[in-house]
């Protein structure tokens, strides 16, 4: 039996659609991760090396290619000085062309 003095069942309670909007956004961050998983460990060790080489390969082709030409001319060490220069920019670069892409 209904009692006519109480309310009909579409009152809300106070804090229900918090609690509901909170819960639906919880599920929607378990399917956002289940649908993009956190890359493993490795996988970053392997982001932070490829990042490392990205920088130092370019630098020591400069240093390298440097040598090569200051004994070639017998300038010292401007060219190597200025080719490292140009590679670690170069190397920088690179990498935050990568970063861009990940």
């Amino acid at each position: 039996m209904t009692d006519p003095a109480r309310k009909p069942s579409t009152d809300r309670i106070p804090g229900e659609d918090r609690l509901a909007e909170a819960a639906r956004r919880s599920h929607a961050r378990d399917a956002a991760a289940k649908n993009d998983p956190e890359p493993s460990l490795a996988r970053r060790f392997g982001q932070i090396g490829i990042l490392g080489w990205m920088i130092a390969g370019p630098m020591l082709l400069g240093v390298l290619g440097g040598h090569w030409l200051d004994r070639l001319i017998g300038t010292g060490i401007t060219i190597s000085a200025a080719l490292t220069l140009v590679g670690a920019g170069l190397g920088l670069w690179f990498a935050m062309r990568w970063m861009g892409d990940q």
